[in-house]
């Protein structure tokens, strides 16, 4: 047998290829395996790491040369041979096995380590002798692969958790962030605030050096002026003391009775000084004595009016005194009524609680209002009906409602009158969206649009948001998502937060009535976090109202008497406190307590008033100009900042260069401009005549 044989694997015709090829496929054909058996004996010593080379001995000079026939010597690596026949045909089965591989399986590398593992199969099969060596080795990796698998089972919830626990953590981040805003914005204006008081009180301290310099200069040429006139004084004073000194007389004069001596004038003064000095003596003690007995002694007109004063406040005190009295016996037996009707409610309470363990409870019909489209259509159907005959009628309105739901949508194209967000064409599968999904993908479509804006620096568009946003998070399937979240918009418009967010989405309304609402509910978080001084979280009855007082001044007691009684409702005990942070925890449906649902009426119901008021000041206008509503709002609301009313006049004129602009606007369209807008009132009420 020549080297070439020895080499090779005996050849194999087109057919038999074709069927080698076709038996490679699983499961493990009987023509590969008889046709490996068939070859194992002429298996080739082909060098592995040489491809396509020819094999020549060393002692062939020509082409026509003997071979040297001894097997595996005299071997050189120059030119070029054919690979070994069986591995071109592990190769060939292995690129038929991954080119008919689908590339977009979700278990493509699944299927593909099969293939090189019955490749692998087939190769341990050829080598008899290493065959227990390389099956362990293949035995091996296998247990490793599968515990690794087992390890990435056993770890995929932990992921979930994860993915679960940042969320709450990024949400915990934005709500600390936005506090941290506040603040920040509260210490700016306190800064900005202290910076003018020091620039007033250097402006202050730069007029006061002023005087100091003046009166210094002053005081100078007056110390000046009473140290020439001491000067002067002791002048006078040495020459009228030589003139009384002097010896010289003056010649008698010739007129009787007027000869004076005057060696006598000197000790007069001295008589004179003499006694002035005692009467002065005598005075400065009598001046003493009186300082010491009416020191502490106040004027008489002083001691009427302070007694006057004293009598109106001790009649005032008598009367408030018999007040309290009269009001302390009152309370008195109300708090006795209080303990019997609290001990009568007590048993009643466990008389009920008795009766509801005994008795079967009765299911709220009212809450399949939102499945049957109204509580109107709810209370025609279900009113005078048994309990059966209400399940059957349910039964037919969530089947006519699961027939009506479309299986596929139809993309409304790309014209300029279609919104953004949906622009696709062709059928779009319905992903059928339960509420708790839809409330899901709306506070995360808010929280994105937060942090881009915030970014920016400017608020953007929410359609063109919500089209990056589905094309971001979906890809190639935005358009189901789009189409699918706008349906099940539509069909829980009963919702507050799906509604305002369609409202939104559509431009009935203004996006800052979302953000007035999100800043009303945390600031009042806040306004509680910082009653409870103890940090316990729960606040007492009065505590509870006073935070509501200091959070809502402008509200009235009703209004606060309601949002207390809120707050109880949603308390599962009732032991004379409220939790409050259990008032901003989610239902399962993902909604907010009664107790928020209320405050965001109210403060709808109180927007509503002061446009109404606002629409009162204007009803004889049926054109305004930024003036004429800059001075009505002045006139409603007096508190009103000059930022907060730029704003309101900037959404009705929509407008930022408010000075600019002098045409006037339609009265019923600048107010329905504001009622889509957050636009509260700053301050109270004023008081007409």
């Amino acid at each position: 047998m020549s080297t070439e044989e020895d080499i090779r694997l005996p050849p194999i015709s087109m057919s038999e290829r074709t069927s080698l090829e076709k038996g490679f496929r699983r499961p493990r054909s009987k023509i590969f395996t008889a046709k490996i058996e068939s070859t194992l004996n002429s298996f080739s010593t082909w060098p592995a790491h040489v491809s396509s080379q020819t094999v020549k001995p060393r002692g062939q000079k020509h082409a026509g040369a003997e071979v040297n026939t001894h097997h595996g010597c005299g071997y050189e690596f120059g030119g070029s041979v054919a690979k070994p026949r069986f591995l071109e045909q592990l190769e060939c089965y292995l690129k038929g096995e991954l080119t008919s591989l689908d590339m977009l399986s979700p278990k493509l590398q699944e299927e593909k380590l099969q293939a090189y593992r019955e490749v692998f199969d087939y190769f341990i099969e050829a080598f008899k002798t290493y065959k227990p060596l390389l099956s362990a080795i293949k035995r091996e990796y296998d247990t490793t692969l599968s515990y690794l698998q087992e390890q990435i089972r056993e770890l995929e919830p932990l992921r979930a958790q994860l993915v679960l626990l940042s969320e709450q953590c990024e949400q915990r981040i934005l709500g600390l962030r936005e506090l941290e805003r506040a603040e920040i914005r509260a210490v700016k204006q306190e800064q900005q605030h202290l910076l003018q008081v020091i620039e007033s009180m250097k402006e202050q301290q730069r007029g006061l050096q002023t005087q100091v310099c003046h009166l210094k200069e002053e005081l100078a040429a007056q110390y000046l002026l009473y140290r020439e006139e001491r000067d002067a004084r002791k002048l006078l004073i040495a020459s009228i003391s030589n003139m009384s000194y002097s010896t010289d007389e003056e010649p008698e004069e010739e007129q009787d009775g007027e000869k004076v001596l005057k060696d006598d004038d000197p000790v007069k003064e001295k008589l004179a000084l003499k006694v002035c000095r005692e009467d002065l003596s005598r005075a400065q003690v009598e001046l003493n004595r009186l300082h010491a007995e009416y020191g502490d002694v106040v004027p008489r007109r002083d001691w009427e009016n302070l007694d006057c004063m004293y009598q109106e406040n001790l009649l005032k005190l008598q009367t408030l005194q018999s007040d309290f009295d009269q009001m302390k016996s009152e309370y008195d037996t109300l708090l006795g009524v209080h303990r019997e009707v609290s001990m009568q409610r007590d048993s009643l309470q466990s008389e009920l609680e008795v009766f509801q363990e005994a008795s079967t409870p009765r299911p709220h019909w009212e809450q399949c209002a939102d499945v049957i489209g109204s509580r109107e259509r709810c209370s025609q159907l279900l009113d005078g009906q048994s309990s059966q005959k209400r399940l059957e009628i349910l039964l037919e309105e969530l089947s006519s409602i699961s027939l009506e739901q479309k299986e596929f949508f139809t993309g409304l194209g790309r014209s300029s009158d279609v919104p953004i967000y949906l622009h696709y064409e062709g059928q779009l599968r319905n992903l059928r969206l339960k509420k708790n999904d839809v409330l899901r993908i709306i506070k995360d479509i808010w929280k994105g649009k937060a942090s881009e804006d915030e970014k920016l620096d400017a608020s953007s568009d929410l359609k063109e948001f919500l089209h990056k946003y589905l094309e971001r998070q979906h890809g190639d399937q935005a358009g189901e998502w789009a189409y699918s979240l706008l349906d099940a918009i539509k069909r829980y418009l009963k919702d507050d937060f799906i509604g305002l967010f369609y409202d939104i989405l559509t431009g009935k309304v203004d996006e800052s009535l979302y953000h007035g609402q999100t800043l009303l509910l945390s600031h009042l978080l806040k306004v509680f976090i910082q009653t409870d001084s103890a940090e316990t979280g729960l606040l007492t009855l009065s505590e509870f109202s006073e935070a509501l007082r200091m959070a809502f001044p402008l509200k009235g007691e009703q209004d606060i008497e309601e949002l207390v009684v809120a707050a109880q409702s949603n308390q599962e005990t009732s032991k004379g406190s409220i939790a409050y942070q259990r008032l901003y925890t989610e239902d399962s449906e993902g909604g907010n307590s009664e107790f928020l649902a209320l405050v965001k009426r109210q403060g709808m119901a109180e927007r509503h008033q002061y446009i109404n008021q606002l629409k009162v000041q204007l009803r004889d206008r049926r054109e305004v100009s930024v003036e004429d509503l800059r001075t009505a709002f002045k006139i409603i609301d007096p508190t009103l900042d000059s930022a907060t009313l730029d704003w309101n006049l900037s959404i009705v004129f929509q407008t930022k260069e408010l000075r600019l602009h002098t045409a006037l606007l339609d009265t019923e369209v600048a107010l329905q401009r504001l009622s889509v807008a957050n636009v509260s009132r700053a301050g109270p009420m004023p008081q007409l005549e």
